[in-house]
């Protein structure tokens, strides 16, 4: 099989074939969160697309450096120029530390992760962790006299670094239109224009996380940590940078301007981002309300929701959609996923159950290459700029295949059935990411999830008959478990406290 894979590239705006700068090692870098809430279905989306990029690349035999980033310092709430940093907000609200909100929001963004089966990255640094890298970087940009301090702040100069090269490379905003658009902050009076960002930001005396620079006590601008740690842990050009659609404008195309104007060279050969996920046609995020914590989902504790929806349902309805679509939450379609997982999972249990026809008569009756041609297309989809919704619909006809063999109306060949279970490991399990729990004996999250609510139904029948013994005997041995048990007005949540 050959490795031509062809990606979607935002910069020109066109699938092209991935060629690394140096193969077998490939670059890639994608934005991470900002940690200071719970990871929800918008955190979900990227990680998952980006999981499945390291994965395929992997499996084809190229040696993968994932670089994704957290933010811990910098990101402002309008994610722009003005107001309190995010972590720093959150910390003043909780009476805590910074780097307490961090910790806390971060262990549970990796515990989410881990549910959902999205591979650790190669490395993960932080932006407090790369202070002297961005001061250095900020030296750099204003050597080359495309940034300028300002009242202890520093600024890029985004017209006269548009003079020289294309400011909106990425985004196909137009300076000009940005100029009459953008309108001056409050605070920012500054700012030589108002489309200038900041690389670094005086600190207000009230202001908790700050270091010292040769400008000022500050911290550093949202947009600049990105390019100093990518370039610290990939070079001034690497091969792929990843993240979501709304990073495109300003993020992604701060992050071009500042890695020009600092060595003269464009640092990203291929620009991927994924769609955002919307809830009745609105993108999900904390800003908007409507975004849903994916431990709420797990759980089923959410007014939203009509159930629990097990990690691996969740990842299998992301990956039911290309990456560039956009995907619509809803619970039917949510169920739906759940119930074609299901059937997936239940046609390779039954692959065991298949008995090989040793009769080459009745074999040369049905095309026996199947499969192969499965595998094979499944590939070429993959390669097709990651088209795993195609992938997906090839592993529903091998389940139909299974299930037809089984039957009777088909037969299959020893090599037949061996195909089979090596199509599922291999797209599945290995390259999709979805958890082979069958192969470990572990009951699936789904029908663990039922037998607990199945268990406390019994109790909220208890309860009604008065039988306080059963209701008890119930609420304290799942609580010894780990449970924690709610009653509602509507029935009762749990969540299993690991």
């Amino acid at each position: 099989m050959e490795n031509h894979i062809s990606i979607y590239n935002t910069l020109s705006r066109k699938k092209e074939l991935f060629e690394p700068i140096h193969p077998p090692r490939v670059g890639l870098y994608v934005c991470g969160p900002t940690v200071y809430g719970d990871p929800h279905l918008g955190h979900a989306r990227p990680a998952i697309t980006f999981d499945i990029l390291f994965r395929y690349l992997t499996y084809l035999g190229y040696k993968v450096r994932y670089v994704r980033n957290i933010t811990d310092v910098g990101h402002l709430v309008n994610d722009a120029d003005s107001g309190e940093d995010k972590i720093e907000k959150k910390a003043r609200v909780e009476d805590l530390e910074p780097m307490e909100v961090v910790q806390y929001y971060l262990n549970r963004y990796h515990k989410a992760m881990d549910a959902l089966n999205v591979l650790p990255p190669s490395i993960e640094p932080h932006a407090s962790g790369h202070i002297i890298e961005q001061i250095q970087l900020v030296k750099d940009i204003l050597n080359k006299g495309y940034a300028y301090e300002s009242e202890g702040s520093v600024y890029f100069d985004v017209e006269k670094y548009d003079g020289k090269y294309h400011y909106g490379i990425l985004s196909g905003r137009n300076i000009e239109d940005m100029i009459n658009t953008t309108r001056e902050l409050e605070g920012q009076e500054e700012k030589r224009n108002p489309i200038d960002f900041a690389l670094w930001k005086k600190a207000t005396p009230e202001h908790i996380m700050r270091w010292p620079s040769p400008w000022s006590d500050g911290f550093p601008g949202w947009h600049l940590e990105c390019t100093a740690m990518s370039k610290k842990y990939l070079g001034e050009v690497f091969d792929i940078h990843g993240g979501g659609m709304d990073l495109i404008f300003p993020h992604h195309e701060c992050e071009i301007a500042q890695s020009v104007a600092s060595t003269g060279k464009q640092a990203v050969r291929y620009w991927i981002h994924n769609n955002m996920i919307t809830v009745n046609g609105q993108k999900m995020g904390k800003s908007l309300g409507n975004f849903i914590n994916l431990e709420e989902f797990f759980t089923g504790s959410n007014h939203l929701l009509t159930q629990a929806y097990s990690p691996m349902t969740i990842r299998f309805f992301i990956l039911q959609a290309h990456y560039r679509s956009t995907v619509d939450f809803s619970n039917e379609a949510l169920q739906a996923s759940e119930k074609g997982l299901s059937r997936l999972m239940e046609a390779y249990k039954n692959i065991d159950r298949l008995v090989a026809c040793t009769s080459q008569e009745i074999v040369d009756e049905v095309r026996t290459d199947n499969v192969k041609e499965l595998f094979q297309k499944s590939f070429e989809a993959m390669n097709d700029d990651l088209n795993t919704p195609i992938a997906i619909s090839y592993l529903f006809e091998a389940t139909r295949i299974i299930n037809s063999a089984l039957a009777g109306q088909i037969a299959l060949t020893k090599e037949n059935i061996e195909d089979l279970k090596r199509f599922f490991d291999v797209f599945l399990f290995e390259i999709l990411g979805i958890k082979n729990e069958l192969k470990d004996g572990n009951v699936s999250y789904d029908a663990f999830a039922k037998a607990v609510d199945m268990l406390l139904d019994i109790r909220m029948q208890a309860k009604q008959n008065k039988d306080w013994a059963t209701s008890d005997k119930i609420r304290n041995e799942l609580t010894a478990l780990g449970f924690e048990i709610k009653d509602t007005k509507d029935g009762f949540e749990w969540k299993l406290n690991k």
